[in-house]
């Protein structure tokens, strides 16, 4: 049985929420396609993430700004994830692995199951 697009989106991890406490502003981390294309666009490969946290995770923490904060400059991603959240650390583990999960739950919004089964175009291979 195909799934319907709400059954889609509520698999769709939760995204990231931060808040500055001392200046209330609140960040909205997650990916879309659009989000996850201009992060492949630069180079990005997800699956470096664990070989060179210091770097690659840091590029996956701006990237993840992408979709709802678009303006954010690269230093201040940069100075919330090593000055404000510490580098890598527990807390930037957990960041970085639900960033995962949400970055490759936008492949999931690439295929359509129900299309697949009453596809509009013939296909002759």
């Amino acid at each position: 049985m195909a799934k319907t697009t709400i059954e889609k989106k509520e698999e769709m991890p939760k995204p990231i929420r931060l808040v500055d406490n001392e200046t209330g502003e609140a960040y909205i981390l997650e990916f879309n396609r659009d989000t996850v294309k201009w992060a492949e666009q630069r180079g990005f490969d997800p699956d470096l993430v664990t070989k060179f946290p210091n770097t690659v995770g840091a590029d996956f923490f701006f990237y993840a700004f992408r979709m709802h904060h678009r303006n954010i400059a690269r230093d201040k991603t940069d100075k919330i994830f090593f000055d404000i959240l510490g580098g890598i650390n527990e807390t930037t583990g957990k960041i970085l692995a639900r960033l995962m999960e949400l970055y490759y739950a936008t492949f999931s919004t690439l295929s359509d199951e129900e299309a697949q089964e009453n596809p509009r175009m013939a296909v002759e291979l």
